[in-house]
């Protein structure tokens, strides 16, 4: 059992995906995917969390160099970027293997997309609910977290869109995509773990 948790900024997919790990004993990777990444490609960990779901760097070099790249695939001349990604990709199937768990974001639905025991999610919340959020938990203004959202989910979708070829937040993307205030916090992850025994999956 392996579940992904894409997630909109300030919607509580991190709280949900940490809970629903917590409640059924399975492993939970967020930034710590990004040190494993680190220490398997011998990599400096704060490049990953440079480009960690941020595409800007990476879409610039594409323009400046396009023939080091083909569809998806990266050539052997690619950048730190390039590796990064890379290394990120190997690392979220390799922990895959290692048994049940949650994965936070970082396309990870899309480097496990040929396993048929994974279930990917999508969580969502209403802009105001998250400009609350947000800025109850960073102590800053709605404003500011009116813009902090609006770059942050920005960067994610760029993120996704390109390296999955699939568009970020859409239902056709994800085995369920669900509005945590609909349920509270809580109450999401009471619903799927429902999910995850219908499934059978446990």
């Amino acid at each position: 059992m392996v579940i992904t948790v894409g997630r909109q900024y300030g919607s509580g997919g991190r709280e949900i995906g940490t809970m629903l790990a917590k409640q059924l004993g399975i492993a939970y990777y967020d930034d710590m995917l990004l040190k494993e990444a680190a220490e398997e490609s011998g990599l400096c960990e704060e490049l990953f969390r440079s480009f960690d779901e941020r595409p800007k760097s990476f879409l610039y070099s594409i323009a400046m160099d396009p023939y080091s790249f083909s569809m998806n695939h990266v050539t052997p001349k690619g950048s730190i970027e390039q590796q990064v990604y890379l290394a990120t990709y190997d690392t979220i199937k390799k922990l895959a293997d290692k048994g049940p768990c949650v994965l936070i974001g970082r396309c990870a639905d899309y480097a496990l997309k040929d396993r048929d025991d994974v279930i990917n999610l999508f969580i969502t919340a209403p802009l105001e609910n998250r400009i609350k959020r947000v800025a109850a938990r960073n102590d800053i203004s709605e404003n500011e977290a009116r813009d902090r959202i609006k770059k942050t989910d920005k960067s994610r979708a760029s993120y996704y869109n390109y390296y999955s070829a699939k568009d970020w937040g859409d239902a056709k993307s994800y085995d369920l995509c669900i509005d945590s205030s609909l349920l509270g916090i809580e109450g999401t992850v009471e619903l799927l773990k429902d999910l995850i025994r219908i499934k059978g999956l446990k």
